[in-house]
């Protein structure tokens, strides 16, 4: 099997992120609940993967570190917490629905910013347009989940420390993958981003990272929390204010485990394995007649994503075949209909490849060969 399902989770995981579940599982009990020394060794556990994710993500308080669910959590905790029905927003022409619907539901007037695919210049014309017409938020992801396009991160951060405009940053794929500092970006408000691929943690894990511990959001959920119990109020502190209820400690254990992985690793080198991974497989692609590959022309513009299809046929088609075959991919819109109108690929939808650090190049050249035999038949 070649697994090139990345983007939607990573499978193949460091071991010892299944090792630490299972440690968990036997020996950590309520997190911040009790005294006694299986709810104390959960209090440790937790706290230690804030601390890692504090590390990874340049963060100065790890109480700035909010486990979630997913980043579809995380997200709806900062746009809920952070707009109202008149804030006015800032999209991407990319958007994932995790971004789109909870802004649809809050009815917040949007602002897309209709940029051409891998076009840095025409992404930060559009951006100061925006500023230029009163947006008072922007919410963009740092990495297409369906292009792999990577949006100019630091030249948007500038402009919007200019105008005094925060930012809300999508990392669904690229936390993990591509080096972000919470402390160099000086517009950000919160960073969201899942535990289950990048960071190569568990299923049913995320984190919402604030930039600053004293911007309290609104909160989206109540309840329990271990502390200020005789308060009917929410806590007015972090982490406490947006965590309620038991959280899941096995899954922060593995996910801990997956971030020490990175660390050890270097995101620089994970990043630079997973751009040779995706070359590699675009330059062996185009040479596929009938094939219509999604690439960047500057290769340090795209990240471990790439979308292909032919044309005029459905992307499901081409992705069973490949399934059928042993290789594992995603064909369709990948909740992201706003992106496939952008790329006008609405009708067909794309077939996408996303490695990850146990990708190799030489499942990339397999996945083109299969690929020359499969559309040479269609």
């Amino acid at each position: 099997m070649i697994y090139l399902d990345q983007a939607a989770t990573s499978l193949q995981k460091p071991p010892e992120v299944c090792q630490a579940m299972l440690t968990a599982c036997k020996t950590c009990a309520g997190y911040a609940r009790s005294g006694h020394a299986p709810a104390l060794r959960a209090g440790e556990v937790v706290y230690q993967c804030r601390e890692a994710a504090a590390q990874l993500f340049s963060v100065d308080n790890p109480e700035q570190i909010i486990f979630t669910m997913n980043a579809t959590h995380a997200l709806n905790l900062a746009i809920h917490g952070f707009c109202t029905p008149s804030t006015v927003v800032a999209v991407s022409s990319y958007e994932h629905n995790s971004v789109m619907r909870p802004l649809h539901a809050l009815g917040c007037p949007l602002r897309i910013l209709r940029s051409k695919l891998f076009d840095i210049a025409d992404f930060l014309r559009e951006a100061e347009r925006a500023i230029d017409a009163g947006v008072q938020i922007f919410i963009i992801n740092h990495v297409s989940n369906v292009f792999g396009s990577i949006v100019p991160l630091e030249q948007l951060d500038a402009m919007l420390q200019a105008y005094q405009i925060p930012l809300i940053l999508d990392a669904s794929q690229s936390a993990g993958t591509i080096p972000i500092s919470v402390r160099r970006l000086r517009s950000l408000r919160a960073i969201c981003m899942p535990g289950h691929k990048g960071l190569l943690g568990p299923q049913g894990t995320g984190m919402l990272i604030l930039s600053n511990p004293d911007d309290l959001p609104r909160p989206l959920l109540q309840g329990g929390t271990g502390s200020a119990s005789s308060s009917l109020e929410q806590p007015a502190f972090l982490p406490d204010r947006l965590e309620s209820g038991t959280p899941n400690v096995p899954g922060i254990a593995g996910l801990y485990a997956g971030m020490q992985f990175l660390l050890e690793q270097g995101i620089d080198a994970i990043h630079r394995h997973e751009q040779d991974c995706i070359q590699t497989c675009i330059a062996a692609l185009r040479t596929i007649p009938n094939l219509e590959v999604f690439a960047a022309e500057e290769p340090e513009r795209q990240a471990g994503v790439l979308s292909i299809r032919i044309p005029n046929q459905s992307s499901e088609i081409l992705a069973q075949a490949l399934a059928d075959r042993g290789v594992c991919v995603r064909g369709g819109l990948h909740c992201a209909p706003l992106a496939h109108q952008s790329a006008h690929t609405q009708t067909t939808g794309t077939v996408r490849l996303s490695v990850g650090p146990y990708n190799t190049r030489l499942e990339m050249q397999r996945t083109a060969e299969i690929l020359q035999e499969l559309v040479g038949k269609m």
